[in-house]
Order: C-alpha cells, then sequence, then structure tokens
C-alpha cells in the first residue's frame, strides 16, 4: 500500500462545533417529537377545559332556585273547624286545603303591591305556583299549629316554568303551545320580580333534599342519592379493601408458582376487563333472586360494586407489592424474620401508598357506575325520604347519584335535565376529593429506601 493510498483512507477533519447532516436529522426528528408531544398535552387540556365548562355552564343554575315570598293567611275556618288544634284533625286538611290559601295570598300580594294585569282571579296564580308548595306549607304547619290563624310569609318554590324563564330556560316564543304557562303569567312574572316577591336564591335542597315527581321538577334534589352513594362505599370500603389486599399478599407472597395460581392470575386479568352490567346481572341473580336480599337496596349495591371493584384493587395491589425491591425481603429474612413478619412488617409498610392509591380509584370507578345499578332497582326507584337510621339506610331502598344523574337524564322537564348537569357537579367534586385523598395518604405513607 502506497503513501497515497494511506492519505486518501484517512478521515475527514470537521470541527466538533459543527453539525453534521446526520446529527441535524436526529435533532429534527426529536424536536418534531417534542411538538407532538406538547401538542397532545394542549388538545388534551383543550377537551378538558371545555368538558369542565360545559358541566359548570349547564349545571350551575341547578344550585339555585326561584321562590316567592307569599303572606297567607291560615284561615282557621278550613284548616281546623273543630277549633280545638288536635293533630289528628288537623291532619285532615290536605293539600288541596293549603292551595287556594296559597293562591289567594299570592293575589294579594299582586294587588298590594299595586301590578296592573289581567288576571283576577285565584285560579290565576296557580301556574306560577309549584305543587310542592301546599305540602310544605302544611308540613310546617303541622309542625306548629299555634300558626293557624295568622298571616305567615312563606317563601315557597315557583313552578318549573316560572323557574326556568328566570333562568333563561324557557322563551316567550316557545310557549305558545304550552299548556303550563302562558305570557300573560309570564307578563306577571316579571312584574313580581321588580315587586320582590319573586327572585332567585341559593338552592340548599337540591343538594340536601330528595327526588320529586315528574310534576314537581323543581323540588328534586339529590341528598337521599348521595346517602345511597355513601352507603354503597362503606359496604364497598368494608369488602373489597380487606378481600383484595389479602388476596394480593397471598398470590404474591405466599402462593406457590403452578398452573393452578397461574389460571387464578388469567381470571383475575378478565374480570377486571369484564363490563359492569354483567355483575349486575350476576348480581341480579344472586343477591336478589337467589338470597332475596332487598332490591333497590344500598348493600346489594354495594355487593355487586365489590365484584367489580376487587379485580383492580387486587392488580394495584400486587405492582405496589412487586415494586418493593427484593433486597427488602432478603434483608428482612437473613436477620432471622419469618416469611410473614418480612412480608407485613417490612415489605407491605413500602406498598402501602400504591395499595391505598389503587383502592381509592377502584373507589372513585365505583361511585360513578351506573350500568350495574340498572339491573337491581336502583334507577327505577325514587327516594323521597332519608333513612330512618343508619342500620336502615343498608337495607332501605334507595337510588344513588350515577343513578339518580341518568334518571333526571332522561325525563321530559328541562328542570330535571338542568339538575342533572348539577349533579354531575356534585359527583365530580367527590371523585376530586377522593383523589386529594389518594394524594394525601400516598404522601403521608411514602417511605425511601
Amino acid at each position: 500500500m502506497s503513501d497515497a493510498t494511506l492519505h486518501d483512507a484517512q478521515p475527514t477533519k470537521r470541527s466538533l462545533h459543527q453539525i453534521d447532516a446526520r446529527t441535524k436529522r436526529r435533532n429534527a426528528a426529536e424536536s418534531r417529537f417534542k411538538m407532538l408531544g406538547i401538542g397532545a398535552i394542549g388538545i388534551g387540556i383543550a377537551f378538558l377545559i371545555i368538558l369542565l365548562s360545559t358541566i359548570v355552564v349547564n349545571g350551575a343554575s341547578a344550585f339555585q332556585q326561584s321562590f316567592l315570598e307569599v303572606p297567607v293567611y291560615l284561615d282557621p275556618a278550613k284548616l281546623d273547624k273543630k277549633g280545638n288544634r288536635d293533630p289528628a284533625d288537623l291532619k285532615k286538611a290536605t293539600t288541596f286545603t293549603y292551595a287556594p290559601l296559597i293562591e289567594k295570598g299570592l293575589l294579594d300580594a299582586v294587588q298590594s303591591a299595586g301590578i296592573e294585569t289581567p288576571l283576577s282571579k285565584t285560579k290565576d296564580m296557580k301556574n306560577l305556583i309549584s305543587s310542592s308548595a301546599a305540602a310544605q306549607l302544611r308540613d310546617r304547619v303541622l309542625a306548629d299549629p299555634s300558626l293557624i290563624g295568622q298571616t305567615v310569609t312563606a317563601k315557597i318554590l315557583a313552578s318549573s316554568r316560572v323557574d326556568g324563564y328566570l333562568k333563561g330556560r324557557v322563551h316567550r316564543a316557545e310557549i305558545a303551545q304550552d299548556k303550563n304557562i302562558t305570557v300573560e303569567q309570564l307578563d306577571l312574572a316579571d312584574a313580581l320580580i321588580k315587586a320582590g316577591i319573586l327572585h332567585k336564591s341559593f338552592n340548599l335542597d337540591f343538594i340536601l333534599g330528595s327526588d320529586a315527581s315528574d310534576s314537581r321538577a323543581e323540588q328534586a334534589g339529590i341528598g337521599v342519592s348521595m346517602l345511597g352513594s355513601f352507603y354503597m362505599m362503606l359496604v364497598v370500603l368494608v369488602l373489597a379493601l380487606p378481600i383484595g389486599v389479602a388476596a394480593s399478599i397471598y398470590l404474591e407472597e405466599f402462593a406457590p408458582k403452578n398452573r393452578f395460581t397461574d389460571l387464578i392470575e388469567v381470571n383475575i386479568s378478565n374480570l377486571a376487563a369484564v363490563p359492569s352490567i354483567v355483575f349486575g346481572i350476576l348480581g341480579l341473580a344472586v343477591f336478589i333472586q337467589f338470597a332475596h336480599l332487598p332490591q333497590s337496596a344500598p348493600l346489594v349495591g354495594g355487593l355487586v360494586l365489590t365484584l367489580m371493584t376487587l379485580p383492580t384493587i387486587i392488580i394495584s395491589t400486587r405492582a405496589a407489592l412487586k415494586a418493593v425491591p427484593p433486597s427488602i425481603r432478603d434483608a428482612a429474612l437473613g436477620i432471622g424474620a419469618s416469611k410473614m413478619q418480612a412480608t407485613f412488617h417490612h415489605v407491605l409498610p413500602l406498598a402501602m401508598p400504591g395499595i391505598l392509591t389503587g383502592t381509592i380509584i377502584g373507589l372513585a370507578q365505583a361511585l360513578g357506575e351506573t350500568a350495574p345499578l340498572l339491573l337491581i332497582g336502583m334507577v327505577g326507584f325514587i327516594a323521597t325520604n332519608a333513612p330512618d337510621g343508619f342500620w336502615d339506610g343498608f337495607v332501605s331502598p334507595n337510588s344513588a347519584m350515577p343513578a339518580q344523574i341518568y334518571e333526571w337524564a332522561k325525563r321530559a322537564d328541562p328542570a330535571f335535565y338542568e339538575r342533572a348537569w348539577g349533579g354531575i357537579i356534585i359527583l365530580l367534586i367527590f371523585l376530586l376529593g377522593m383523589n386529594i385523598i389518594a394524594i394525601i395518604l400516598r404522601r403521608k405513607f411514602e417511605r425511601r429506601w
């Protein structure tokens, strides 16, 4: 080989600060990938903002309600004909007795305020007042019979059409064929607003109240169904957490590795992917038809959701146990600890943050489930009263928040649709609270090795 050949074989000298074409292509590819990642995050955030803003815009009005401040004369001649204030006799006065008194009170208020309107009869006031107003006034009188014979100021619910008009949900152009409200009554509603008789205020009954029939949409609340979800979550927590954690510890730390345990692990993974409505069919067959547990009860709903949540808790707990380094186990066994001592004294405390996080995520998933509740009757039942006691809350028929939202969304009155959005806001607050608890517990129990 000649010297000229050796000279030609030497690589071309370049400066370290000079970027070659291959490096430029690689840097360009990295930049494109980074921009795609930033774009994906931006799109995700944009969709999240759109979702949350839509929920808030449509559901915020459910936390306000229209009320009428009406002076009502509680006529003794109609409410207590015998004049003895006997509760048994007072109960004989039904809501049909109280309704004309409220209508007359509203008509008197209109005339006292000097409002000019073609509506001059008490029956013309009926469509402005909620059908639940008479029952509320009756309950007030039964609780305090001394009110009979006095003129009391009753804060009563306005009808759903009037409430929708104040919130912009009902428009004048749309009421030509509406039998529940007239243009003259809407004109009167405008005058009542100016007179301070009709106004909107915070609707606490939506948060603490119970569901109502189709004719009383303005009275519907989510409070009782919140109790139903609370009792169901208690059942899920008491059953799913110890059973799921115990099964995970055995499968991960103590069970022999053979075909039988492999079959169990495969089935647990398959159960985690089973549609939730299948668990509802199982609950209907086993807990209601075979075990004869009460239908629509939170106990049955909790048992169904426990079956659905167990695979999620087992999988997350096993992942948390696997994340603990084997050196922790070896060190504990090396200083004379038994297998159980090494697991419960060393491995389990280190895996606790992951276990708690997985458990709360499983509970949050169960909290938002509706499909299993369809088949055990927790959607068709309208819970109008809170449970009588703590234990009664498990077995008395009730609904749940997602089932209540589903029920409202399919009803005809737009007021129920508004409450469905409001219920979603409360449900999201619950889920947000559970995730915050998961983060706090993870920080509290987190240990480093």
